[in-house]
């Protein structure tokens, strides 16, 4: 025996398991924080962007269009 019978027994496929599982985790953990984080700041900009075009269009008056704009800034 050479020292290393653990690792080439069960212990030695469960490191590799481990070597591979860990970077996929953190790689997949990585892209859904990523996308998380701009897709929050994409939603806000689209809804003051449809804020922006209702008062353009004349839909809502100037009160109704600084209400929502500061709700929507305030969330």
């Amino acid at each position: 025996m050479d020292g290393f019978g653990f690792a080439h027994g069960l212990g030695g496929g469960l490191w590799m398991i481990l070597v591979w599982l860990i970077p996929v985790v953190l790689i997949i953990w990585g892209i859904r924080y990523v996308t998380s984080q701009t897709g929050s700041n994409r939603r806000e900009e689209s809804a003051l962007e449809l804020l922006n075009k209702e008062y353009a269009q004349g839909r809502i008056d100037r009160e109704e269009y600084l209400r929502r704009r500061t709700d929507l800034k305030d969330s």
